[in-house]
């Protein structure tokens, strides 16, 4: 019995600071983690000039396919904050991972406008068929996540 005892002595102290270090998502969980399977669906459908999210990820574009750098970005940011960090937010439901999926979200959806843009209107190549479907899906996914993980990370109920 006395085991116990000091055994929650030890515990209750930690408590409030392991609840405030943690999030719950609640219904949110099921957004991000939609919008996760939707980011992997987007990688695998054409982004630029008929090369995929996964081909330009892992520089696996079909020969003769100019890609810019942008894009690559893009790539790497949506795949680490869109997919990696979100889902690690998830599993772990840590604030601080949480907040990074919030950031990176944001940043990602720069980098995605940016993608965008310069499947445009850019003067290195010649102008091809503009953003494929799958670079827009992941920006819109993207806007929809940063906007969940902000919504987590500053309101703490």
């Amino acid at each position: 019995m006395t085991d116990d005892l000091s055994d929650l002595q030890v515990e209750v102290p930690k408590a409030p600071r392991r609840a405030f270090r943690q999030i719950d998502p609640g219904a949110r969980a099921l957004v991000v983690a939609v919008c996760v399977m939707v980011m992997l669906v987007a990688a695998l459908l054409p982004w630029v000039d008929g090369a995929s999210g996964w081909q330009i990820l892992f520089g696996l574009a079909p020969a003769g396919t100019v890609i810019g750098l942008v894009p690559i970005i893009y790539a790497v940011c949506s795949t680490l904050f869109g997919v990696v960090v979100s889902a690690a937010a998830l599993v772990t439901r840590l604030w601080a991972l949480a907040f990074a999926g919030a950031a990176g979200c944001g940043f990602s959806t720069l980098t995605s406008l940016l993608a965008i843009w310069s499947q445009q209107s850019t003067s290195s190549h010649e102008p091809g068929p503009g953003p494929g479907l799958g670079l827009i899906l992941g920006a819109l996914t993207l806007i929809v996540l940063t906007f969940q993980w902000v919504k987590l990370t500053f309101t703490r109920d």
